[in-house]
């Protein structure tokens, strides 16, 4: 894919990014997350080493932990391997999500080559969960599921249904091409996965938990099973340059918490909070970690949490 003179920008402000080595998996992470049957079930995330996605969407923040170069051969099964060796031997039932900061189906980020050994690799496990743009998906996801004994489920960010932010996160995603990607995923019999953010960029701050619900709507018609709320984070140089001009707001825990609470009304399927650096967010003093606590419960049963009561935020004297 060619650079345009906007990616280049968007790069240009990047900080520099880290050092990393392809044989290693970046982190890894075990947790218990609901799968799209809504049960609570061991999950294992590797955060993955390996080529840069080559999209430029003005919100990411995941390039700094990618390769310039493709991925080495071999390098994906080695980091899997080496992740299992701190996971030791996998729960009954358990999911494993292989989050590569890119797309698992660009042949540059995870070669084909390798999947027959990543397939063995996976092999106990009930759910895998990779992530991907929705412009790559294509049959070769259909020909991954078929390798998997488990059940294959394709992560991809539809990001925002806002008719004027969607067009300038530099995604160069329509929802025509989003929903084309999960009809595609269904006729495979894929899981799908989607992420929206909380705090697009070109949304008011006032409509922020509005868009975020109306979007995790819009994923859950076309088929989506779990939806994953992301808080937008600040720090990759093009959000500071269009907060600077009043266009991004980053999003509260307290509009994190309605986009939860509003997503959950709907009842539609299962919607988890990504919690991962929440403690960065602004809120009340008063009252954020009791927000923070109530979504982890959310996140593990789905619904039935007493709203948090505040003083401050509630106004009352």
């Amino acid at each position: 894919m060619n650079r345009s003179s906007e990616d280049q920008r968007i790069r240009q402000l990047r900080p520099a990014k880290r050092l990393l080595d392809a044989w290693l998996p970046i982190g890894v992470q075990q947790e218990e997350e609901r799968n799209a049957e809504g049960d609570l079930v061991p999950c294992q995330t590797i955060f993955l080493t390996g080529r840069e996605c080559p999209f430029t969407c003005i919100f990411c923040d995941l390039w700094q932990y990618t390769l310039d170069d493709p991925t080495p051969p071999g390098a994906i099964p080695a980091q899997i391997s080496r992740a299992f060796e701190a996971f030791g031997r996998p729960p009954d039932r358990a999911t494993i999500k292989l989050y590569n900061a890119s797309n698992f189906f660009d042949d540059k980020a995870v070669p084909r080559a390798d999947w027959p050994a990543i397939a063995e690799l996976l092999r106990p496990f009930s759910r895998v969960v990779v992530e991907c743009h929705p412009r790559l998906v294509n049959e070769s996801c259909g020909e991954f599921a078929e390798r998997l004994e488990g059940r294959l489920e394709v992560a991809i960010g539809l990001e925002t249904v806002h008719p004027v932010s969607l067009p300038r996160l530099n995604k160069k995603l329509t929802l025509e091409s989003f929903e084309r990607a999960t009809s595609l995923l269904r006729s495979f019999g894929v899981g799908i996965r989607s992420f929206v953010l909380v705090g697009a960029p070109y949304i008011p701050a006032a409509e922020t938990v509005e868009w975020a619900v109306r979007s995790v709507d819009h994923a859950q018609q076309c088929g989506s099973e779990v939806v994953s709320l992301i808080p937008v984070r600040g720090g990759n140089g093009e959000l500071d340059r269009l907060a600077d001009l009043g266009v991004s707001c980053l999003p509260t825990i307290r509009q994190l918490e309605e986009a939860l609470d509003g997503a959950l009304r709907l009842n539609q399927g299962v919607v988890l909070a990504d919690l991962w650096d929440v403690e960065s967010l602004a809120g009340c003093i008063t009252c954020r970690r009791a927000r923070i606590e109530r979504m982890e419960q959310l996140n593990r049963v789905g619904g039935g949490e007493a709203p948090v009561a505040c003083r401050v935020c509630d106004g009352v004297a």
